[in-house]
C-alpha cells in the first residue's frame, strides 16, 4: 500500500472544509499556498477557522462517541501560541473554567501547536489513586500518575477524591511542569438519593465536566497530541461504570447495601437494582446541582436524530457499536439493534501510548 503524502492528506481535507464553509471559490487558491508552505518547510499550518471546522470534523467522524448530534457547537480555544509553562498553564485553567461553565457545560476543545505540549493527565480533573497498606483508595486508573506526583512533592490527604494536579510539558524535552488546579474551578457533585438518605454516608461525588486529555487530533495530515476536549456526561459513565467497575471504584456492594439490598444472591438480581437506584440518584444529583447531564435512553435518541441528519447530508454513519451501546440497558436503545460500519475517516481523535511506559525516563519538576 503507497503512503499517503501530506500535499494529499491536505488536499482531501480542505477540500471538503471548505465545501462544508461554502468557500469553495477560494479552495484552489488555499491549495497552492499549502502545497508551497509544505515544499519549503515540510508541513504547513491550518487557519484558525480550518482548525476550527477541523476539530467538529473530528468529534463528527469519531466512531465511539454517542453524543455527536451537536458536533456542530463544539468550541475552539486556539492555544498554538502558547510557548511557555505560565501560558500553557493558563490555557488548561482557561479550559476547564469555560469547559464547566458554572454547569451548563460547553463542549470546549483546546488545541495546542503540534510538537510542542505534552499533557501527562489522562484528563485535566482526575481523582488521585493510592495503595495504602495493600488496600486500593481512590481511583486505581490514577495509581502511576498519583505515584509520580508524590515523587515530585505533591501532598494530598489520600482520600477516595483528591484531585490530581496538572502535569505537562512545554515540549517533549522539557521538565515536567506540575501544577495544582484552584479549587474554585473544580465543580463537583455529592451523590445523594432522594429515597435512600443511606447512600449519602458513603460520601460519593464525582466531577462535574470530563476533559480528555490523552487522544490526538488528526487533521489533514496533521498531529495535534495535546488537545484536550470535553462535552458532558451521560449518566452510566458514572454509576454503571467508573463508581461500581471491580477495577474502578468498586463501590456497588457497600452501594446495594446502603440502600437495603441483600447481596447474598444473584438471581435476585442485586447488582441490577443496585444500579438503577444509583443511576438514578447519580442523574438526580447533577440535576439538584445544576450540571448539566443526559441519561442514556435520551442520548439513544439523539444519536438516532445524528443518523438521520448525517443521511439528509450524504455522509455514511459509523461507529463503534460496543463503544455507542450505553453499559446499562442497552437493548432499549435502537443502538443496540442496528448494525454499524466501524470505519475510521479523518479529522479523527485517536487514543495515544501511555506516557508511563517510560515514567523511570521522565524528566523532572521545574
Amino acid at each position: 500500500m503507497m503512503k499517503v503524502t501530506l500535499v494529499e492528506e491536505a488536499r482531501v481535507f480542505i477540500a471538503e472544509c471548505y465545501k462544508e464553509l461554502n468557500k469553495t471559490s477560494a479552495l484552489a487558491q488555499r491549495l497552492k499556498q499549502i502545497e508551497c508552505e509544505i515544499k519549503t518547510t515540510h508541513t504547513y499550518k491550518h487557519t484558525e477557522e480550518e482548525l476550527a471546522h477541523g476539530v467538529k470534523m473530528a468529534w463528527r467522524n469519531n466512531n465511539r462517541c454517542i453524543g455527536r448530534l451537536f458536533w456542530q457547537q463544539l468550541q475552539l480555544i486556539d492555544a498554538r501560541s502558547a510557548t511557555t509553562a505560565v501560558e500553557v498553564e493558563a490555557a488548561l485553567l482557561h479550559h476547564i473554567e469555560a469547559g464547566t461553565n458554572g454547569g451548563a457545560i460547553r463542549p470546549t476543545i483546546t488545541v495546542f501547536e503540534p510538537g510542542r505540549v505534552r499533557i501527562w493527565n489522562e484528563q485535566l480533573i482526575r481523582y488521585a489513586g493510592y495503595i495504602v497498606d495493600g488496600k486500593q483508595i481512590g481511583d486505581p486508573l490514577s495509581n502511576d500518575i498519583t505515584k509520580l506526583c508524590q515523587r515530585l512533592g505533591w501532598q494530598s490527604n489520600k482520600t477516595d477524591f483528591d484531585v490530581l494536579p496538572l502535569l505537562f510539558q512545554v515540549d517533549e524535552h522539557s521538565p515536567l511542569c506540575m501544577r495544582d488546579i484552584p479549587s474554585p474551578l473544580v465543580k463537583e457533585v455529592t451523590i445523594t438519593h432522594p429515597d435512600y438518605p443511606k447512600l449519602a454516608e458513603l460520601s460519593l461525588k464525582w466531577y462535574a465536566v470530563p476533559i480528555i486529555a490523552n487522544m490526538r487530533l488528526s487533521i489533514g495530515g496533521i498531529s495535534y497530541e495535546a488537545c484536550p476536549f470535553n462535552g458532558w456526561y451521560m449518566g452510566t459513565e458514572i454509576a454503571s461504570r467508573n463508581l461500581v467497575d471491580t477495577a474502578r471504584y468498586n463501590k456497588l456492594p457497600a452501594i446495594a447495601t446502603a440502600l437495603g439490598i441483600e447481596t447474598r444472591k444473584n438471581r435476585e438480581l442485586w447488582q441490577d437494582r443496585a444500579l438503577l437506584e444509583l443511576n438514578y440518584a447519580v442523574l438526580d444529583s447533577y440535576k439538584r446541582a445544576k450540571v448539566q447531564m443526559v441519561d442514556h435512553h435520551t442520548a439513544a435518541k439523539q444519536f438516532a436524530q445524528f443518523e438521520s441528519n448525517e443521511v439528509e447530508a450524504h455522509r455514511e454513519v459509523t461507529g463503534n457499536w460496543a463503544w455507542l451501546i450505553p453499559p446499562m440497558s442497552p437493548a432499549s436503545t435502537h443502538i443496540f439493534h442496528q448494525p454499524y460500519a466501524n470505519t475510521t475517516k479523518t479529522p479523527n481523535f485517536f487514543y495515544k501510548k501511555s506516557l508511563f511506559e517510560k515514567e523511570n525516563h521522565c524528566p523532572f519538576q521545574q
